[in-house]
């Protein structure tokens, strides 16, 4: 996972800041912000963070919450004060070694002209193992990817902290007295490490040891290498997504400004209105993931103005939390069927409000995504691709710049399922993605365009550029060594470009990389052609 320094330092800084003020004036509203800071350090963590300290930090996180009590159980004692201090300052320290540590990682590929800006990184990957030539075709397949793999004895392991990598474990040929230990002294060593356990028997107890040692994931000694490999480019290719955003409808200023400072400690974004009347152009405006709505406003109640948003298609989906004091059950179930998504009572637990507010929303942008992206890859689906390229050529034009759209087929894949299967063929098309995502930028537009076919916008490209960037990944592309019983297989993939402005429209864009797709196709495969537009 991508964790920045900078935002873990400020994480820490401020359950540092609201322990310290805990301490000095231990009263139940002090406790509050303390508990709020940390479970807005403990949701960073398990997003972006190092898995040790988030261990920590839940460890941590659970302590507080079994104390939270309220007005009467402040200040905590002595034993319980102690123990959260000791607690607080040793994540404190993980955390400046962690920052002092830090490397950058070089970039995955030399990209195009100016538009290199946001492009990806990889993180460091080792493989700790008595022998390195077991795990050979392991190490192919990654390098494939773009993800260089330093091999480690058990004996030569580097200083501690060097790095924040993901660590693949061969623990074969080992005792399980002697891996456990050494499992536990390098989750120590590399507290923000995932850990990765491979050729672990298939049996509980085996695996129970390994995880409670600090593995984070264990693969049996019949793991498919290929599941190994995708489960380390995810790893590698953390989904980032933007601030949750949220509208808040409530009428008392006191009860916004709680609110909003509750969301800011997660780094939610929010917008208030007071008057619900004005709530249809808010969410035009705005474009939030969920609704706070006070239940009782003047001129109009919660549950009409959750009415009236439910009248508009665009808005049937978005979540709608009540906020109200209201006790009764019945009033409270009637609300729900008549628009809303979940009830909180006032006055409410800041940390149950983010809790509550981040479930619906990651809900939420769960069930957009399934309707934008493809399933099987995680890129953009046929239309969502449509889409995000005339956006983009409405920034081309509007910019002056450069635009390439390519077509990608793989080759010969009707006969890929024929011979090896549907699932083999699924994996091929992962394989490609997973190309595409490591090699491309995040603001280039990736898409399965259907079946074995991808679309990619490369932003800022010539058509000359996008065929040396879109080369390398064909020729890498073809090492892949696909697994299948004992006869691994390779593919290839032919591919049409077409620029802008030699072409102005997307669907001309579109059918103009298409039909030099098909010269690739006719001239032999494996190769990628350009669509020159004809003299005037």
């Amino acid at each position: 996972m991508s964790c920045s320094p900078v935002e873990l330092a400020q994480k820490n800084q401020s359950v540092l800041v609201t322990w310290q003020r805990y301490r000095k004036e231990s009263s139940f509203d002090n406790f509050v912000e303390f508990a709020v800071s940390l479970n807005s350090f403990t949701e960073f963590l398990i997003a972006r963070g190092p898995n040790g300290l988030l261990h920590n930090a839940r460890e941590l996180e659970q302590t507080a919450l079994g104390l939270f009590g309220d007005e009467r159980t402040h200040p905590v004692n002595d034993i319980a004060m102690q123990e959260l201090h000791g607690r607080v300052h040793n994540i404190s320290r993980l955390v400046e070694l962690q920052i002092a540590n830090a490397n950058q990682q070089p970039e995955r590929r030399d990209n195009q002209g100016d538009a290199a800006q946001d492009i990806q990184r990889s993180r460091d990957v080792w493989l700790i193992a008595p022998d390195k030539q077991p795990w050979a075709d392991l190490l192919a397949q990654l390098g494939c990817f773009g993800v260089r793999v330093d091999y480690f004895t058990w004996d030569q392991l580097p200083a501690p902290m060097q790095s924040n990598p993901i660590v693949l474990i061969d623990i074969r040929g080992l005792e399980q007295a002697s891996w456990t230990v050494q499992i536990r002294s390098l989750r120590e060593q590399f507290a923000s490490s995932q850990m990765l356990c491979l050729s672990v028997e298939s049996e509980f107890t085996k695996l129970q040891a390994a995880l409670h040692a600090g593995c984070d994931t264990c693969f049996p000694d019949d793991t498919p290498l290929q599941t190994i490999v995708a489960h380390v480019l995810e790893l590698n290719d953390p989904l980032e997504q933007e601030p949750f955003r949220v509208l808040v409808v409530e009428d008392s200023t006191t009860a916004i400004k709680l609110i909003q400072r509750a969301l800011e400690e997660h780094h939610i974004v929010s917008q208030a209105i007071a008057d619900p009347r004005d709530v249809l152009d808010a969410l035009r405006n705005f474009q939030p993931d969920l609704i706070l709505m006070d239940m009782y406003m003047p001129k109009c109640t919660g549950v009409e103005a959750a009415r009236v948003i439910r009248q508009h298609a665009q808005f049937l989906s978005i979540p709608i939390v009540y906020l109200s004091g209201e006790t009764d059950v019945a009033l409270q179930i009637d609300a729900l069927r008549l628009g809303g998504d979940h009830f909180l009572t006032k006055p409410f637990n800041p940390v149950f409000l983010n809790a509550i507010v981040k479930s619906k929303i990651e809900r939420y942008r769960s069930l957009r995504r399934s309707m934008y992206h493809d399933s099987l890859t995680g890129l953009l689906n046929h239309t969502s691709s449509k889409s995000a390229l005339d956006r983009a050529l409405a920034d081309a034009e509007r910019e002056g710049k450069p635009l390439s759209v390519i077509m990608l087929d793989i080759d010969f894949f009707k006969k890929v399922n024929d011979n090896y299967g549907h699932p083999v063929g699924d994996q091929i098309i992962r394989s490609l993605a997973w190309l595409l995502k490591q090699r491309l930028r995040k603001s280039d537009i990736l898409g399965r365009y259907g079946g074995e076919e991808f679309l990619v916008g490369l932003i800022g490209a010539t058509a000359d550029q996008a065929l040396q960037t879109m080369d390398k990944i064909r020729r890498d592309f073809h090492q892949i060594l696909h697994p299948y019983r004992d006869t691994p297989f390779r593919c290839s993939f032919s591919g049409g470009i077409a620029g802008f402005p030699d072409y102005i429209e997307r669907e001309e864009l579109v059918l103009r990389a298409d039909e030099a797709l098909y010269r690739a196709k006719r001239g032999g495969r494996n190769q990628l052609v350009i669509a020159h537009p004809l003299p005037a």
